[in-house]
This record gives structure tokens, C-alpha cells and sequence, in this order.
């Protein structure tokens, strides 16, 4: 069963709750998170892409980078300050987007039990990441960014949501973005009754969106034991910051893709080569409404395709959108053997809008962008629990976590 403990949080006071907060390092460039930054010394940037309060270019393997982490985390706890909870506390934190609510338990997950499979996965991890988040873990001896998990939905667990929902939030504020952040502590004896609930009722979690931080957790939790003569399973390093949601409250956006050239095709030459696998119409305009289709953009004008094929008789993994486009289009048509590789291709997060894929085509800059339908939480869920990898840039969940609210020392 999956575990979600209670730890020592360390958070922000209340009054600089709001400036602290900040985008998760890996959504956003150096420039974009300098920009973000300027003019606030308290934002998490700092620490999280500490890159900004060096010279502009450096290698972001340097390593005055992981030293500059630190001092900027110890300026953060003594002048904001960062606080160390007395008890051990679970956290609810609630995110809200335009109508969209979801609420999810901030916790304390096992690393061993990421290695033993009970934390699934779905998605590769890069070695140069796992290496640069470990180092970063490392040197601040503290998880500073919550992974992102889901799990089947508990009405045990949702009861006892319900009840501290109820109660006063320790944070509440709305970001520049316009995205609510709001925060509850949970009480000691509270926050061991849930987590005993997770414990006796929720079989695995899934990692949504945090592949590279729950990997570096494993790794620091290896590099920590053999330096422990008196290692038991229980210390600090051994477990790591994520927040839980039930899966039905998840809201995922589409993955978009924009490719530089038709690799010697014409437009026209393209649509002839698609009509014979695919049924190929002009469409009004690049919003998908449903699984099995995408839709194109190119020399000004939009395109749906529908595959001529028997979807039902594919595996699991090739059944989603994204793999049918990559299977049929982009490898044998447009040399995109490997996406993750390719500087032929982009990846657009779907928050973006459709707007955006045309702005990028119009420029010059590519020549066909692909509208995706979101791959849903069940099938992430079922290729997960396949053992299976999805491939690259197929889940863009939104709204997103806010690295410093809470942090897990060790």
C-alpha cells in the first residue's frame, strides 16, 4: 500500500507566503524565470533556478550554480523567514484555475516504495536531469518542489478532506498568473489518521507530473543510507515532497506539437500521402473535441484526420493520439524518427491555445503544427500500471504546483 506521512514542513511565513511561491523550475527558461523574479528577493526562483543571480550563460552544470541554491535558501530562511513545524503535519492544498477546483494532500512519499513500483511511472527520465536534481537535493539537504500524484479516487479520504476544508487555510492568495493557491495545516492527530488511510486503502500512486524529482529522491535516498552506520528506513532522506490528488479532479491539457519543415513535401503532396490512412478534412478551426482525431495546421489552413484504421486492434500505448500521430506522420513522413532527440519538432503546452500554433506556422519558423485531444487520466493509469512508457510530451496537466510553500529537510 502506499505511504503519505506527516513531516516537519517548512514554510514561509503567512505575509511573504505569496512572493515565495514560485512556477516549478522546469517550466519555465533562465530568461523567463529571471523575468518572473525581477524585483522580488524572496521568490523560490532563486533557489530553484539560481542561474538567475549569476552570469547571464553560464553552464547550468557549474558548480557555483548548486553553491548560489544554497546561500539563496538560507537567505530565504532567515529573512522571509522559513519556519520548521514543531509537529509532524499532512497539508491540503488546493489549487483553483477559472472553475477548476482540485484538492490534493501534501505529504512525505517513500522512496523505496518508488523503487519497489508502488510509485508508477510512466515516462522516462534523463540522465543529465536526475543528476542536476540530485545535486540540487543535495547541497540544500531539502525537497523544495513537490512531485505531482494521483490515485484512485477514496470516499474514506474525500470524507476527511471534506471536514479540514471546512476549517481556516493557513495560505491563501492568487498568484500573477491568476491561479488560487490555498494551504491548510492539518492537525497531528488528523493528519495520522489520514495518512493511515492512505496506508490501509490506496494500493499505488501515480506519478503525474514530477518524474525527474521522485527520481532523484530514490537517488539521494541511496546516497544518504551508506553514510548512515545507524540506517533504519525511517530518516528524513528517506522519503520526499509530492502532493496527492484524486484522479477525478485532474485536468489535463493537451501536448501540441509544431515541426519545422514537410520534409521535401509540398502541402498539397502531404495531404495525398495522409488521405491514404487517413480521412483528411478542412476544419474550422484547431480545437480537438474528442479521442481518436487531431487536427493540423499548414499554409494557413486547418485540417482534421481521422485514421482509416481499426484503433480498437492497437496495444495500449499506440492507441494513444499522440503515438498514432508519431507512428503514421511524423517518423515515416516527416523524418521525426525520435522526438526526444529531434531539432526538427516543439512541444507547446496546450494552456497556450490554438492561437499559438498558427502565430508559430505564420512566422515562417515551422511549417506544420498538430492539435492534440489530452490523453486522459485512465490512460495513464492503464499504461502505468502496464509497466508501459508513454512516449515524450504526452500529458500537460495544468494549473501548476508552487515550489517553497512547503519544504522536506533532511
Amino acid at each position: 500500500m502506499a505511504q503519505l506521512l506527516p513531516f516537519h514542513g517548512l514554510l514561509p511565513s503567512v505575509e511573504r507566503a505569496a512572493q515565495v511561491a514560485a512556477v516549478p523550475y522546469d517550466v519555465v527558461s533562465s530568461r523567463e524565470a529571471a523575468e518572473l523574479a525581477k524585483g522580488n528577493p524572496y521568490s523560490f526562483l532563486h533557489v530553484s533556478r539560481p542561474e538567475i543571480d549569476l552570469e547571464y550563460g553560464i553552464d547550468l552544470h557549474d558548480e557555483r550554480i548548486y553553491a548560489q541554491a544554497a546561500a539563496a535558501f538560507q537567505k530565504l530562511c532567515k529573512e522571509v523567514p522559513l519556519t520548521l513545524d514543531n509537529g509532524k503535519h499532512l497539508y491540503l492544498y488546493q489549487l483553483q484555475m477559472g472553475d477548476h477546483v482540485q484538492t490534493g494532500i501534501l505529504g512525505a512519499a517513500s522512496a523505496e516504495e518508488y523503487r519497489k513500483g508502488i510509485i508508477k511511472k510512466h515516462e522516462k527520465t534523463r540522465q543529465d536531469k536526475e543528476d542536476d536534481r540530485t545535486r540540487h537535493v543535495m547541497e540544500l539537504r531539502s525537497h523544495t518542489g513537490p512531485a505531482f500524484f494521483t490515485y484512485r479516487d477514496n470516499k474514506t479520504i474525500d470524507e476527511l478532506v471534506a471536514a479540514e476544508l471546512k476549517k481556516a487555510p493557513l495560505f491563501n492568495f492568487t498568484a500573477p498568473d491568476g491561479i488560487r493557491h490555498t494551504l491548510w495545516r492539518i492537525d497531528e492527530a488528523a493528519s495520522e489518521k489520514l495518512s493511515k488511510v492512505f496506508a490501509a486503502e490506496v494500493p499505488v500512486f501515480y506519478i503525474a507530473d514530477g518524474h525527474h524529482r521522485s527520481a532523484a529522491a530514490a537517488r539521494t535516498a541511496a546516497e544518504c543510507a551508506p553514510k548512515n552506520p545507524d540506517h533504519n528506513g525511517t530518516e528524513d532522506y528517506n522519503f520526499f515532497l509530492t502532493v496527492a490528488f484524486p484522479a477525478s479532479q485532474l485536468s489535463i491539457l493537451p501536448y501540441n506539437r509544431v515541426v519545422r519543415s514537410l520534409n521535401h513535401n509540398s502541402p498539397a503532396g502531404l495531404l495525398t500521402i495522409l488521405s491514404e490512412r487517413f480521412q483528411v478534412c478542412p476544419a474550422a478551426d484547431g480545437v480537438t473535441t474528442k479521442p481518436g482525431e487531431f487536427k493540423f495546421y499548414m499554409a494557413h489552413e486547418w485540417y482534421v484526420a481521422r485514421p482509416k484504421f481499426d484503433i480498437a486492434k492497437l496495444g495500449v500505448i499506440e492507441q494513444l493520439d499522440v503515438s498514432i500521430l508519431q507512428d503514421n506522420i511524423l517518423g515515416p513522413i516527416l523524418g521525426i524518427e525520435d522526438p526526444r532527440t529531434s531539432k526538427d519538432i516543439d512541444f507547446i503546452g496546450g494552456i497556450r491555445g490554438t492561437a499559438e500554433l498558427e502565430k508559430l506556422v505564420n512566422s515562417g519558423k515551422y511549417a506544420i503544427a498538430f492539435s492534440m485531444y489530452p490523453t486522459t487520466v485512465e490512460q495513464l493509469m492503464a499504461i502505468a500500471d502496464a509497466g508501459a512508457i508513454m512516449p515524450p510530451k504526452s500529458t500537460w496537466f495544468e494549473p501548476k504546483l508552487r515550489d517553497g510553500l512547503v519544504c522536506h529537510n533532511f
